[in-house]
Formats: C-alpha cells, sequence, structure tokens
C-alpha cells in the first residue's frame, strides 16, 4: 500500500531553499519552482483559498502577496487589496513601519481600500518574524476592519512569528 501525497506534501517539493540570500545566515524560502509547477501552485492556492472563505477582501502584501492573493480573490469574487512597499501607491496612503529579519522597512496601503467594518484574509507566502504581518495588521485595524484569518504557504516556526500575530486566527501550509 502506497500513501497518496498530500497537497503540503506535493507544494513542499517546489519550495527550493536558498542559502544566504538575501544576506549571508539567512535561509530563503524560494516559492518560483512552485509559480513553474501549475498543479502543485494550484493545490496551493486550493489550501489557502480554503482558508479565506469567511472574508470579507483578500489582502496581499507586497510582493509574494499578490501572486497568492490575487487569484484567491477573484476564485471567491472578493476585492484585493494590496499592501505595498512605501512610495508604490499612487493614492493617499496610510503607512506602518516594521523591523524585518535584517533590516526595517515601511508598507502602505491606499487609505480607501478597505471598507470598515469588514472582515478581511491577510495572505502572504511566508511568517518569518511577523513583522510584515504585524504592520498589515495595523494597517488592517486602521481601516477599521477586522482580520478574519491571517494564511500563509510556509512558517518558520523557530523564528516565533506566529506569536507577534496574537490573538488572530493563523494557517500555514508548511512549517519549516
Amino acid at each position: 500500500m502506497t500513501d497518496t501525497p498530500t497537497a503540503s506534501d506535493l507544494v513542499a517539493q517546489y519550495i527550493r531553499a536558498v542559502p544566504d540570500f538575501p544576506e549571508p545566515g539567512i535561509l530563503f524560502r524560494d516559492i518560483t519552482p512552485l509559480l513553474a509547477e501549475p498543479t502543485a501552485f494550484a493545490q496551493a492556492l486550493d489550501w489557502v483559498t480554503e482558508h479565506c472563505r469567511d472574508a470579507d477582501a483578500i489582502v496581499g502584501i507586497e510582493s509574494r502577496g499578490f501572486i497568492i492573493g490575487a487569484p484567491i480573490a477573484q476564485r471567491l469574487n472578493l476585492p484585493f487589496v494590496p499592501i505595498r512597499k512605501a512610495g508604490k501607491l499612487p493614492a493617499d496612503t496610510i503607512s506602518r513601519s516594521y523591523d524585518l529579519e535584517y533590516g526595517s522597512a515601511t508598507i502602505e496601503m491606499h487609505s480607501d481600500a478597505i471598507v470598515a467594518g469588514s472582515r478581511i484574509a491577510l495572505v502572504d507566502d511566508l511568517l518569518a518574524t511577523g513583522g510584515t504581518a504585524e504592520a498589515a495588521i495595523q494597517l488592517v485595524v486602521h481601516a477599521q476592519a477586522e482580520i478574519a484569518k491571517i494564511a500563509f504557504l510556509m512558517e518558520l516556526e523557530a523564528l516565533n512569528g506566529r506569536d507577534r500575530l496574537e490573538p488572530h486566527s493563523v494557517e500555514s501550509m508548511l512549517i519549516y
């Protein structure tokens, strides 16, 4: 009897580990091989979509969160809201700064992008220290919306990023 691989097993086969990127000591989890394999990418999108069904809008964090979030929003017939690096959005924005495991950054969202009172599913490819997702949550809350779910393809468990996102519901397909 052979075991049928799970969706997680299939997706994990297409995540490439790249040592010392973007800086020495960082092990980068690259999703570009996953994007090149339509069946595995569809499985990843199916998994995240299931965790976003109770939302009124999908928010994706630049840039890989766009790759995941936009097709999920389309599948669920929901609005997609991009959260971008500072200076990339053309209209009035709100912003939050945060620390990364290898520096700091600022993200922005259009100030009119989210309807007050709506339930938001926040998606991205990776949960590391949680700084980016925490800043994104702050933007959503500032817009007077509620976080319904946070979904990641991958989580680096040793960095304890999930702790920064409490009490929100966090799901990760793959845990490293």
